[in-house]
């Protein structure tokens, strides 16, 4: 009867913020909740509020024009029509909410169960969802109405029935999406049952969507209700914004305000609903901040200077420069990034940091996890997610201040002076097309190869890479590699535009331990096969000890150290840095340790060493 609403939300995202906050600081969301309330306090005190009997007749005022005594006029009988407009709400209202409780008791818990259960309930619910919708509920519901006496309330159950896929096909839908997420299956695994957790864990997920599709179909139920009181269903003396429509088309000619009047309540009142399902599903969706960002966002403190505006507080940076900026392949100075809050303010999570990275060079970031990592190298990349934004004195890169570039010509650099291997491979390659298609098609449309030409690049870099039969994994699926092949295939999409910087954030994270020393010594041949210069993120101290020359430690959105990688793991000067080298030895004798043990027992061991064993 109807199709769920198309809404995505992340039943995943946490809570940031008052939805009804959101809602409310919307002028649509607003100005339609505000017409809703004023609809329900109409229906709630018609009793006061209706200044005569709706279905007193007064022949004196049949089809009477409006009145101080009567301002909207009299209908064909003779009754006032604002005060069975005012009554007419009760009913309009009533038969939306049976309709919606009867589609929201059949379809939800219908929903949960076949997206929970799957297998044969899924298949036979889903059966009866779509035998319900292929039949022609107008024709059932006058079938009813002819076998209850035209009894509104059953025919608006039975309305119900057939709004109820939409519940279905929208709950099963949502409930597929979270039935499978770890904290489900911790719930299975401390003993809870399938009820619990669907009453507790998953229909938490179902709620936005099931309230947004409220409002739409009440909508609808009106609607449908208005038209069966339209074709004369539903008793002569309940008042009815269909029944009075009914009247109006009627008298149209002769009296055209008996047809107004219904007709607006009725019109007014649909499109509040839906202006409100469809402004709660914008505020529903977006479950981030979305800040916008600002003109001086990637322009340099110095153009701010000069275009006459009133520089920010500049507070001291973090970090050093080895290079001077034209010789850099990359160079930060004084990088801030900052989110939108949900107040409308900001919070900065990288506080001004300053580094650099020399083509041929191996530049290592290094931090905890929230060190701002990923940040810094998401600015390098212009890749915030929605809501961030980054100012700096200066962003070099290829030897050129890029925060003085428009924003599509920053894009350019991607591809070409710019490459980026992400972490989690089987999440960055789409699932829709083949590994041929994901390689050859930023070369064609990058760098206007042919079709020949691009493909015979994507094997030889299929082939560098160390895929063994790259005419087969050319043809194959994401789904059909393994994680570490799945990776090298990043790495040749990498570089196959030949960029001089290449930017890894955290490569080995998602490979078991023999893939991450292949994947490592990939990255150092081909970074010294290109002689690229390679920023590489990571946490793992393992990792800086095995392939970087310099080291940048970072905590809490700033740097604490910067030094070459001997001096960083032989005198340490920060004991954040000596804490993170002594958590990735882990406490075990290394074979380096015992060799060094057995040989010399006073000997001090080298602790990059310990690392690399």
């Amino acid at each position: 009867m109807t199709t769920p609403t198309e809404v995505i939300i992340d039943p995943r995202a946490g809570r940031r913020g008052s939805t009804f906050v959101r809602f409310i600081k919307r002028p649509a969301g607003a100005i339609s909740l505000a017409v809703l309330v004023l609809v329900l306090l109409v229906a709630f005190f018609a009793p006061l509020l209706s200044p005569h009997d709706p279905n007193f007749v007064d022949l004196a005022l049949t089809k009477a024009p409006p009145s101080p005594a009567h301002p909207l006029g009299g209908d064909s009988a003779g009754r006032d029509v604002l005060s069975r407009l005012i009554w007419g709400t009760q009913s309009t209202l009533w038969g939306a909410f049976v309709t919606i409780l009867v589609a929201v008791v059949v379809g939800v818990p219908a929903g949960l169960a076949a997206g929970y259960y799957g297998r044969f309930f899924d298949r036979a619910a889903t059966w009866v969802s779509d035998a319900l919708q292929a039949i022609p509920a107008m024709i059932i519901l006058l079938i009813v109405a002819a076998g209850t006496r035209n009894d509104f309330t059953v025919l608006m159950a039975t309305l119900g029935v057939f709004m109820a896929p939409g519940y279905f096909r929208l709950t099963r839908s949502t409930v597929l999406a979270v039935r499978n997420e770890p904290y489900v299956d911790a719930a299975k695994v401390s003993g809870l049952g399938n009820a619990r957790i669907m009453a507790k864990h998953i229909v938490k997920a179902v709620y936005a969507p099931v309230i947004i599709q409220t409002a739409l179909t009440a909508g609808m139920a009106m609607g449908m209700q208005a038209g069966l009181q339209f074709l004369g269903i539903g008793g002569a003396k309940t008042p009815g914004w269909g029944a009075m429509m009914n009247e109006g088309f009627r008298n149209m000619l002769t009296n055209p305000l008996l047809l107004l009047w219904p007709s607006l309540a009725l019109g007014i009142t649909i499109a509040a609903l839906a202006i409100l399902g469809s402004t709660l599903a914008d505020v529903v969706s977006v479950r981030t901040p979305i800040g916008r960002r600002r003109k001086g966002a990637r322009t340099s403190r110095a153009q701010a200077a000069a275009a006459g505006a009133e520089p920010s507080t500049v507070t001291s940076s973090t970090g050093s420069i080895a290079h001077k900026s034209a010789d850099s392949a990359v160079q930060l100075q004084n990088l801030r990034v900052n989110y939108a809050t949900p107040d409308g303010g900001t919070v900065e999570v990288v506080h001004g940091i300053t580094l650099d990275v020399a083509p041929g060079e191996v530049l290592g970031i290094v931090g905890e996890s929230g060190s701002g990592k990923s940040q810094t190298v998401f600015s390098i990349l212009d890749l915030l997610p929605a809501g961030g934004e980054y100012t700096a004195d200066a962003l070099w890169i290829g030897g050129a201040d890029v925060t003085r570039m428009p924003h599509k010509e920053r894009q350019k650099l991607l591809g070409h002076e710019v490459g980026y291997i992400p972490q989690e491979p089987m999440s960055n390659l789409d699932p829709s097309y083949t590994i041929g298609f994901q390689l050859t098609e930023p070369l064609r449309t990058v760098h206007k190869l042919s079709k020949a030409d691009a493909k015979a690049r994507a094997l030889a870099m299929l082939e560098k890479v160390g895929i063994v039969d790259p005419a087969r994994v050319m043809k194959s699926y994401p789904h059909q590699l393994s994680g570490g092949m799945a990776q090298r295939v990043l790495i040749a999409g990498a570089i196959a535009g030949k960029p001089s910087v290449l930017v890894a954030d955290e490569p080995t994270t998602a490979l078991d331990v023999t893939v991450q020393a292949e994947v490592l010594e990939l990255l150092r041949e081909l970074q010294q096969e290109y002689r690229m210069a390679l920023v590489i993120v990571t946490h793992n101290f393992g990792v800086v000890a095995d392939i970087c020359d310099r080291v940048v430690v970072m905590r809490d959105g700033g740097i604490v150290e910067v030094g070459t990688v001997d001096r960083i793991f032989s005198q340490p000067t920060d004991p954040y840095t000596a804490e993170l080298i002594a958590a990735s030895l882990d406490g075990a004798a290394s074979r380096s340790q015992l060799d060094a043990s057995l040989a010399e027992p006073t000997e001090p061991t080298d602790p990059r060493k310990a690392v690399l064993a």
